[in-house]
């Protein structure tokens, strides 16, 4: 509460002066006005931070929700079935690509019987909505753009949940080392090094882009005509 929502105190220094009030009275009077004006700001410093430090109830109730278990948020969501899980697929799989594994994780988390996601997925992927194959296609070439080695796309399909069999061929049929050179060159400009610091930094460049060894020497020690 505010200081200006109390009634002016009186100014007894003031009346003092007016009507002769002795020292002694007035040194009293005076060591009253300041306490109670201390007194005074104490209630409304404290009642300012109370109304800091405690949230509103819809905050703490926002924060509780926020805080809340996972599984206890779960029970209190609404489980879909039929129609309504069948069109929430498909809402998700119009915004992006998704793996069958992922797809069946997330959509489990919404629906009320997990062998019904199970049976619908499979059903989805049958009719190619869903696709395993057509995710790891997309992601090989969106990895070779990126200047992405093998090793690195692998990588990236174990974490889609993607079997990298399913593009085994286009692996195999990848030039890795003009890949490699390509992005040397990118890098590093077509002049061969022979300092050993330079090309361990070659190395490991290519290396951290998840080119094997046998197609970074090759890179790093190859010239343009070779390529």
């Amino acid at each position: 509460m505010s200081e200006d929502k109390f009634p002016k105190l009186i100014n007894y220094i003031k009346l003092k002066q007016q009507f002769g009030e002795d020292e002694q009275s007035c040194n009293q009077t005076e060591q009253a006005y300041s306490e109670t004006t201390s007194a005074l700001h104490f209630s409304s410093n404290s009642t300012s931070n109370a109304n800091k430090q405690y949230p509103s109830h819809t905050e703490t109730i926002e924060d509780q929700e926020h805080n809340e278990d996972p599984d206890a948020q779960q029970s209190k969501r609404p489980g879909l079935t039929g129609s309504r899980l069948r069109s929430y697929a498909f809402a998700v799989l119009t915004r992006k690509e998704y793996s069958k594994k992922d797809l069946i994780e997330k959509l489990a988390l919404y629906a009320e019987n997990r062998d019904e996601v199970i049976e619908l997925v499979n059903e989805l992927a049958r009719e190619n909505y869903q696709s395993d194959q057509r995710l790891a296609e997309m992601l090989l070439a969106s990895q070779k753009r990126q200047g992405k080695g093998p090793n690195r796309i692998k990588m990236a399909l174990k974490n889609k949940k993607v079997d990298s069999s399913l593009i085994s061929e286009e692996l195999k049929e990848t030039d890795w080392t003009e890949q490699a050179y390509q992005l040397k060159v990118k890098k590093f400009g077509t002049e061969v090094a022979n300092e050993p610091k330079v090309k361990a930094k070659q190395i490991r460049f290519l290396q951290y882009r998840g080119f094997d060894m046998d197609a970074i020497m090759k890179a790093i020690r190859g010239k343009e005509q070779d390529f």
